[in-house]
């Protein structure tokens, strides 16, 4: 034991000086937020059509690009994807030519030319986003999907049984746009641009979109609101054009961007062409600065960042610094918790609808966001300012603000969502949209509770005396799965749900004995690898069973060995090897290291965040220390 500590010791001393060292004067830390190429190649494809003239950042994201490409010709969302993504391929083979730094001759498109043929080619492409910009640029037909969809829509009141405000916030600011070009049935070309009709199957309608028989059942119930509205349907068509416009220029942010996502920002862009907006317009070109300082640089490569998350990093850190032992004091600190008193929002957005008379309070995930708070980003600002709210009525008082935020976002049935609550709207669900459940709806969460949970109860000293404890902890337990996991929405996967929600049961005092947390931590071990970490892959999102990546990541291992510390007293053979294991990946650099452990939209979206390999194993070293020191 006494050789692990003094190993644990040397680590957590290596971590925090290069953490404090990484910091930047303004007290923020800025890790890249990493998400495969689709922003990449969606960039290349707007410059060039916009005519953007940036080629040193259009050359070096094209470089990235075909770096990526797979043996197979196909781009991969993650190492393990085996076969490849049809629409990742896709997107990277549309920038690579419209960069005009590939041709149709150059070997690795002609490898992705037949991938991309092999699978049925554009017609089987499943992400919505794909299919909006292939039909924006005048490559396949908007979908049925989207263009049954209509803009009327925007007009229905909240009474409605559908109203476009039970849609979770990052669909609306998505589905806007679409449909005000579905509309319109927009497309823009330039002279230059690929053309891809050679990779459609003929044999195959691209508007040929499964319906199901609940998909059916919402079509019927907008028919119903849209026989509400009063005015002749040209005036009402118009009234929603206007609302569909004003929708998106109330939610730009002060750097140009849409909500803060570049990939909502894109479809803004193209959305304003299709309202005839001219492409110098200033709310056009100050958004595509916007999307170019979203640009990071790691390694020798450049890519876009769909969100930096910058807010997120630093809350996390300077938490994770202090349980480390750095005191309040020290500048890094203070100067950590003056940047995210500045980053907490005063506005009233788009939350408020469904959490109406709430004071702002939260944060959220990047430096530009200020409208669109989360619960997680809140709870991580919180534990990171708790310390100075002692000391200082400035932070008290945002303190109080923040927990009352948090405490107000829980939702009826007990859990708390990322970003908006109770809409979870199953019927939203049944639209013809890849990743519909998961983008449409923002539901109550496990990773979401459990986390907020042990905020509650490790920072806010709240336990089950509270009514609102009882029925977070009630839900997490109600919601574990037959084999003792949860499901993580917004980390890979249930390594990542069930560290939440046992961390957050045993920091609001349920005891160590009880069923769920022997069930999660039985669990746990039975997943450990050979070499003591732990991994899972990314396709778990998808099927949604636990797949395992058979290779340990530095992130889950560290997620797990937390778990395990909070619910065990004694440190066993098992953690103490995963530990070692752990502190071996800090000190290796491969394809483990850099493997995207955070979740965006299953199937589609997956997020490296390169901050993650620091933050975690350090929280969960000073967890083992100040647990086992004695012992």
């Amino acid at each position: 034991m006494g050789k692990i500590l003094s190993t644990v010791d040397e680590e957590i001393g290596r971590l925090t000086a290069f953490l404090i060292q990484e910091q930047k004067q303004d007290g923020s830390w800025h890790f890249c937020f990493e998400n495969g190429i689709v922003i990449d190649a969606y960039v290349i494809i707007l410059f060039r059509i916009l005519n953007v003239q940036n080629e040193p950042i259009i050359r070096k994201l094209h470089d990235r690009i075909l770096d990526g490409q797979q043996q197979g010709g196909f781009w991969a969302l993650y190492p393990d994807e085996e076969e490849g993504s049809l629409s990742a391929s896709v997107e990277a083979y549309y920038g690579l030519l419209y960069s005009g730094y590939s041709v149709v001759t150059d070997e690795p498109i002609r490898r992705a030319k037949h991938y991309i043929r092999s699978k049925g080619g554009l017609g089987k492409v499943t992400s919505i986003l794909t299919k909006a910009i292939l039909a924006a640029t005048g490559q396949r037909k908007w979908p049925l999907s989207i263009s049954s969809i209509p803009l009327e829509v925007l007009l229905f009141p909240n009474y409605f049984p559908i109203n476009f405000f039970e849609f979770s916030g990052y669909s609306r600011v998505h589905l806007t746009p679409m449909l005000i070009m579905a509309d319109r049935r927009f497309s823009i070309n330039t002279a230059h641009a690929p053309d891809l009709s050679d990779l459609m199957d003929p044999r195959l309608d691209v508007d040929d979109e499964p319906v199901s028989r609940g998909y059916q059942e919402m079509q019927d119930d907008i028919q119903i609101g849209l026989s509400r509205l009063l005015g002749t349907p040209r005036y009402i068509h118009e009234a929603a054009s206007t609302k569909a416009e004003q929708f998106l220029l109330q939610r730009i942010e002060s750097d140009g961007t849409l909500y803060s996502y570049a990939s909502s920002t894109i479809l803004m862009i193209l959305a304003l062409l299709a309202m005839n907006y001219d492409q110098q317009h200033p709310i056009i070109t100050h958004a595509i600065q916007g999307i170019t300082a979203m640009q990071c640089r790691s390694e020798g490569k450049t890519t876009m960042q769909n969100s930096p998350s910058t807010v997120w990093d630093t809350a996390l850190i300077a938490y994770a610094l202090q349980d480390a032992g750095i005191t309040d004091e020290h500048v890094s600190i203070r100067r950590a918790g003056s940047y995210l008193l500045s980053r907490q929002q005063h506005k009233i957005a788009d939350w408020s609808i469904h959490n109406r008379n709430t004071v702002p309070g939260g944060w959220g995930f990047s430096e530009s966001n200020t409208i669109n708070p989360d619960v997680d980003d809140t709870s991580a600002a919180l534990r990171a300012i708790q310390s100075l709210s002692s000391t200082s009525s400035t932070y008290q008082e945002s303190w109080n603000r923040g927990l009352n935020w948090v405490l107000s976002m829980q939702n009826k049935d007990g859990g708390w969502p990322a970003f908006e609550k109770n809409t979870n709207k199953e019927m939203l669900t049944w639209l013809a949209i890849d990743g519909a459940k998961s983008a449409a709806i923002d539901p109550s969460e496990a990773d979401l509770t459990g986390r907020t949970l042990e905020y509650l109860g490790n920072f806010a000293g709240l336990d089950a005396r509270h009514e609102f404890i009882k029925r977070g902890r009630k839900w997490l337990i109600q919601h574990q799965e037959k084999d003792g996991s949860w499901y993580g929405r917004w980390g890979v996967c249930y390594i990542y749900g069930t560290w939440a929600a046992l961390t957050g049961l045993r920091a609001t005092g349920l005891p160590a004995s009880h069923e769920a947390l022997q069930k999660g931590a039985e669990w746990l071990l039975s997943i450990q690898n050979l070499d003591g970490g732990w991994g899972e892959s990314c396709q778990s999102d998808r099927l949604m069973r636990y797949v395992p990546l058979v290779e340990s990541t530095p992130s889950q291992t560290a997620w797990a060995l937390d778990a395990l510390i909070a619910v065990q007293q004694q440190a066993t053979p098992a953690v103490d090897q995963g530990i070692l294991r752990l502190i071996t990946s800090l000190h290796e650099d491969d394809w483990k290291s850099t493997y995207p452990t955070g979740a965006g939209l299953p199937g589609n979206f997956y997020s490296h965040y390169h901050s993650y390999r620091y933050i975690w194993p350090l929280l969960t070293l000073s967890h083992y220390r100040k647990k086992y020191e004695g012992s």
